[in-house]
């Protein structure tokens, strides 16, 4: 999707769901991104370097690679993603340390980045704690039909009811998926201390925008 499109982000805090059960615990820290095209991610390794010749992005710049000029390799910040095809059908998922390469999978040998990249890095550096992300994001989807919750109603359009709600189905899926067993994507997973969910990160496109669906 061309920058040029308006792009609406909606970025909220949640309270705490999950507490530890000893005093002093500190849960893992769980961030569920979610969107379509903008949050699946374009941006590729190659475009790095423009990044270091703006003063107002300099700094972000040496966070996102090594000293080897390499995209750093995060020890303590994991994800899983659940990702669509080129259609913005359901395709696949994949987990592991969070580094370039989690953007859009369509040409993955590009290694695009999408805003998990980013905020994967700055949020463990704010909160000096384990990270989990967990990013579903598929392309040309709507808020108004495919991301549509239950509490929403019954959508007017009849060509459209089949599809309303779909891609909200398999987001809460994957997020059930992962939490019944954190370990499996974040192997230091330590059940005693439990996790938190601890924020919902949106970035939508223009589909809204132009009605489609």
């Amino acid at each position: 999707m061309k920058s040029s499109y308006i792009k609406y982000v909606l970025l909220f805090g949640m309270a705490v769901i999950a507490f530890a059960n000893s005093a002093g615990a500190k849960p893992l820290k769980v961030f569920i991104l979610c969107g379509q095209s903008n949050m699946e991610g374009h941006a590729q390794v190659r475009t790095f370097p423009a990044i270091a010749k703006d003063p107002k992005t300099a700094d972000i710049y040496k966070e996102m690679v090594g000293a080897d000029g390499k995209p750093v390799v995060c020890e303590d910040v994991w994800i899983a993603y659940s990702f669509g095809d080129f259609a913005g059908n359901p395709a696949g998922k994949r987990s592991g340390k969070l580094t370039a390469g989690f953007g859009s999978q369509h040409n993955v040998g590009t290694g695009k980045i999408g805003p998990e990249f980013t905020f994967g890095i700055y949020m463990h550096k704010l909160l000096n704690e384990p990270v989990l992300l967990i990013k579903d994001a598929w392309g040309g989807k709507s808020l108004m039909v495919d991301f549509r919750p239950p509490s929403a109603g019954q959508i007017a359009d009849e060509k459209s009811r089949n599809q309303a709600g779909k891609f909200y189905n398999l987001l809460i899926e994957h997020v059930k998926e992962v939490l019944a067993d954190p370990k499996k994507v974040y192997p230091n997973y330590d059940p005693k201390e439990g996790f938190e969910l601890a924020g919902f990160v949106w970035f939508q496109g223009f589909n809204d925008l132009v009605n489609l669906n």
